[in-house]
């Protein structure tokens, strides 16, 4: 029953996805995916109501006595920077993280210490309860989950390039709520592993905790703004990516187009094959590929000399 709730709360979300996508001129189109939606939306409640998912995070090191206890002082520290970055990582999933300001929905994203959990002593985590119309938000809160979980796992054992599509995603302010739990960590002598569903990684010892730590540092996560001047050859608007080549070079940059634009299309329509000047979000972690994104169409202009000739 797990498995069907997933899948139709997915399928959803994806249909949703598309419609936001979609111009208003495909008439057909929308009313054909309005149709599913209503469809499976109604297939979703008529399901029983789910139990809230459980992570349980768990530590060894200086600060914990084995299986008996863990220092009160760290315990509640750990708790509280962990259930910040899980907040954080929600926001940004849910394309409401900003560089500033308060974390979005904070309240709603609140992890509940539901047990402890035996082994390494930790604790059992319950993930927000969401009402049934909100289903997306089920699946972003256990999306967040897996996203920490990814996060541990690949700056332990991945590529930069693996951490790259992660921090791509999530948005860098709430990677570095995941560094400060595990930079708490370290400087406690502690190191944590995480289990959640199907996903369960372990730090091996304090030394993996520290490089892991390292790897989420400002310096190894270089986030700019660059400008270049070409033409954009092709533009998916479902997938939400672009094709642009670069002016005088046989160069091409991939890159996706933010949640900001509702109308991805409208680079198809507007601006395809036509010479421009855009400014480009750019992130790269370490030696990983720069990913490149575009956020405004604000940042998008006509090359002078085109302009004056039309």
């Amino acid at each position: 029953m797990h498995d069907k709730y997933l899948s139709l709360a997915s399928e959803a979300h994806e249909i949703e996805r598309l419609l936001a996508g979609m111009s208003e001129d495909r008439v057909i189109d929308r009313m054909s995916l309005e149709t599913r939606l209503v469809s499976v939306k109604a297939a979703l409640a008529g399901l029983p109501q789910q139990v809230a998912p459980k992570a349980r995070l768990t530590f060894r090191g200086k600060p914990v006595f084995g299986s008996h206890g863990i220092a009160a002082d760290f315990g509640g520290k750990a708790a509280g920077a962990f259930s910040d970055a899980f907040a954080a990582i929600a926001a940004g999933l849910s394309e409401g993280l900003r560089y500033m300001g308060p974390i979005p929905n904070r309240d709603k994203n609140q992890l509940l210490i539901t047990g402890t959990a035996i082994g390494s002593f930790g604790f059992e985590f319950e993930l927000p309860a969401a009402e049934p119309s909100l289903f997306p938000e089920v699946e972003k809160a256990q999306q967040a989950m897996a996203k920490i979980e990814a996060l541990f796992r690949l700056t332990a054992e991945g590529s930069d390039d693996e951490v790259a599509e992660v921090v791509e995603e999530v948005h860098p302010r709430a990677v570095k709520k995941v560094r400060d739990f595990l930079e708490l960590l370290v400087q406690q002598q502690a190191w944590c592993g995480l289990e959640f569903g199907d996903r369960f990684f372990r730090y091996a010892d304090f030394e993996q905790i520290k490089a892991s730590c390292e790897r989420l540092k400002d310096e190894n996560i270089q986030e700019t703004q660059e400008t270049y001047r070409g033409e954009f050859q092709g533009v998916l608007p479902a997938a939400r990516t672009f094709e642009f080549r670069l002016a005088d070079q046989a160069e091409l940059i991939r890159g996706k187009i933010d949640l900001a634009i509702d109308d991805p299309d409208v680079l198809n329509r507007e601006w395809l094959h036509k010479p421009v000047t855009v400014k480009l979000n750019v992130i790269q972690v370490g030696q990983g590929r720069p990913r490149f994104t575009l956020m405004t169409l604000d940042d998008l202009h006509l090359d002078d000399l085109h302009e004056r000739s039309s």
